[in-house]
């Protein structure tokens, strides 16, 4: 029951990935983080430029700044859309799985509530959530775990911890999260899915990347580079909305 088209976080592949695959996704990743930078310079000139009272110049660099703001935007997206494919191919997770990793924590979070939605639609009683251990993250810090259980609080659903704490199994029904005889399928590193569940989950998990954690912080640093024109976004356009008409460039 693969959701087509849909995308997922820890190491970025769950499988030994070919080195064109592995290129593909680090191109579209360094995509995103060039359109960031461009967005943010943007708009750190269009801050300055209206602080010396040139607010025209200042709305002409904050359109361009929103203009990077979308080739980020799509760039990120591909390459959420591509990593999930390969990681969720029918011959590498069971029906009942999603896989999340290589994804960043708002991507895990929109991923997962369109897939549970999509197995509640068609009578799917649980699913397992592969959200990875944090071995690749900066000081093996989970961060996609705890959105994940935010998301099943959030949804009214119950959850636990698999005995491979990389995992989580959710009740889409909204009974207890008991879990089911274990499976058989051998998929990636997380994905042994036997044993006792930890009820109410652990509040730790991931963000991860396959080339390791000097890799892994990178991408976090470019996550962090693409949130923090927001204030900054927020700021300019309060500007303009009281300068109003008279900025317009002819």
């Amino acid at each position: 029951m693969a959701i087509p088209l849909t995308r997922l976080g820890d190491r970025a592949f769950n499988h030994s990935a070919s080195n064109d695959a592995e290129a593909e996704y680090d191109r579209l990743r360094e995509l995103a983080r060039e359109e960031a930078a461009k967005r943010n310079s943007c708009f750190d000139r269009a801050h300055q430029a209206y602080e010396r009272g040139d607010g025209a110049e200042a709305k002409e660099l904050s359109n361009e700044g929103k203009r990077h703001a979308a080739k980020m935007d799509e760039y990120n997206k591909q390459a959420s859309d591509f990593i999930f494919r390969e990681n969720n191919a029918t011959d590498r997770v069971p029906d009942d799985t999603i896989d999340l990793h290589g994804q960043f924590v708002e991507e895990a979070e929109d991923i997962l509530e369109r897939r549970i939605r999509y197995a509640q639609q068609h009578g799917q009683t649980h699913l397992h959530v592969i959200v990875g251990k944090g071995n690749h993250s900066a000081n093996h810090v989970q961060k996609i775990k705890p959105r994940v259980e935010q998301v099943c609080r959030e949804l009214g659903l119950q959850y636990a911890t698999e005995e491979n704490t990389g995992r989580i199994y959710v009740n889409l029904q909204g009974g207890e999260a008991v879990m089911p005889p274990p499976s058989t399928h051998q998929g990636g590193n997380d994905y042994p899915g036997s044993g006792r569940p930890t009820h109410g989950g652990q509040q730790q998990t991931q963000h991860g990347h396959h080339g390791g954690q000097s890799q892994h912080h990178q991408q976090q640093q470019q996550q962090q580079q693409q949130e923090q024109p927001d204030e900054i976004d927020r700021l300019v356009s309060k500007l303009f909305r009281k300068l109003g008409d008279c900025c317009i460039v002819m």
